[in-house]
């Protein structure tokens, strides 16, 4: 394993590649095999087995959603007017969105910002 620790970059879709060491002309240049042959070499990083695939679970889409907008649980949950417990359990898979939540929040996917306007507290 490596000593060095490991750095997590975010790339949104459109920026540039961080600049980096990489020889990104050279790795543009390999075909598939050498792509496979390079990875497989690698100890620290080796395909996970059948077995292994068939025993990891999917991040539920409400988590997807959520990171995609780049909100905590609490101002997801504050901003859709859901209570955060209910947000928590369907994001660990304990419930399921029912009917209703599961079209607010196809709403909620499909154009947050008019959903977090129509939402909006307004004083009564």
């Amino acid at each position: 394993m490596s000593k060095t620790g490991t750095t997590r970059v975010t790339v949104k879709s459109g920026e540039p590649l961080p600049r980096g060491d990489t020889d990104w002309a050279r790795l543009d240049a390999m075909t598939d095999e050498e792509v496979v042959a390079a990875a497989l070499s690698d100890p620290d990083a080796q395909p996970l087995t059948p077995e292994q695939l068939a025993r990891m679970r999917r991040v539920s889409r409400v988590k997807v959603l959520r990171r995609r907008l780049g909100m905590t649980q609490m101002e997801f949950a504050e901003a859709f007017h859901l209570p955060v417990t209910t947000l928590r359990d369907w994001e660990q898979r304990r419930s399921t969105p029912d009917a209703p939540a599961r079209a607010l929040l196809l709403a909620i996917e499909r154009d947050p910002k008019v959903m977090r306007r129509l939402l909006a507290d307004r004083a009564a």
